[in-house]
């Protein structure tokens, strides 16, 4: 797990998913499978502070690494988040140099910055000294700023100068509403994806987005996305769910008709 953060700067290539469901059993099956982090989605789905940090919980244990999409930017939701042991936090709606600024400072010791605590589980519950406390947070945390609005788009280049921002996601449906449109694939939406990808490299910076599935990667990969939070475990049971259904189906269909 403390290699995350070295292999997502790397531009090595990422596969995880968002969480939607607040039970550490499926942490404990993803963590079985091949990918390479999940994220709990708190801001669309029903993650209260018990069941996100029983998930993260679940997570450390296995070695499984794990974000938080939080609901909202603030330093009581990031201190939540990364207190309770996740990897780093992916913040909505970042439009802004200043929120960028404000999200970075709010997840670093420092000034101003995240309260520190020894006794939290990240922290490893009073266990360490506080020196190598906070370098776990310099080799460890992740703050992801998400783009989302035409003005974050804008202002792509001015976030990911920022220090402590670690790199941008763009959000390819919220993008589209912005703009008046109704597919994520519509030309105003990839151009977007595009500059803001353009702005991550520019400055060094991890730039990664949603996708469907895996049929969507060589045109994300030609943006220069090397992070995919694929779809969802909700997706992922429906997908199964009607493969294994319709393929039943198909089978008592060829025999009847035999």
């Amino acid at each position: 797990m403390n290699t995350f953060k070295q292999r997502m700067a790397s531009g090595e290539v990422l596969v995880g998913t968002f969480l939607k469901t607040p039970a550490h059993e499926l942490i404990e099956v993803l963590a079985k499978s091949k990918l390479d982090f999940v994220c709990l989605d708190a801001e669309h789905a029903p993650f209260d502070r018990a069941r996100m940090d029983i998930c993260i919980a679940m997570a450390r244990a296995l070695d499984f690494p794990v974000l938080v999409r939080l609901p909202v930017g603030t330093p009581v939701e990031v201190l939540k988040a990364l207190d309770s042991g996740a990897f780093g936090v992916v913040v909505p709606h970042v439009d802004s140099i200043e929120k960028a600024r404000d999200i970075a400072r709010a997840a670093r010791f420092g000034e101003g910055g995240r309260g520190y605590a020894g006794s939290t589980r990240w922290a490893g519950f009073a266990t360490r000294p506080m020196k190598d406390v906070l370098q776990q947070s310099v080799d460890e945390t992740i703050v992801i700023a998400q783009i989302e609005e035409p003005a974050g788009v804008e202002a792509a280049g001015d976030i990911a100068s920022v220090d402590g921002i670690d790199g941008l996601f763009v959000g390819p449906a919220d993008l589209a509403v912005c703009y008046g449109k109704t597919d994520m694939s519509d030309p105003k939406v990839l151009d977007a994806m595009r500059s803001t990808g353009t702005a991550a490299a520019k400055a060094g910076k991890a730039f990664m987005t949603f996708a469907a599935n895996a049929d969507a990667a060589p045109e994300l990969l030609d943006m220069g996305v090397t992070m995919f939070f694929m779809a969802s475990e909700h997706a992922f049971m429906l997908r199964s769910a009607n493969s294994e259904a319709n393929a039943l189906r198909g089978a008592a269909d060829k025999q009847k008709n035999c």
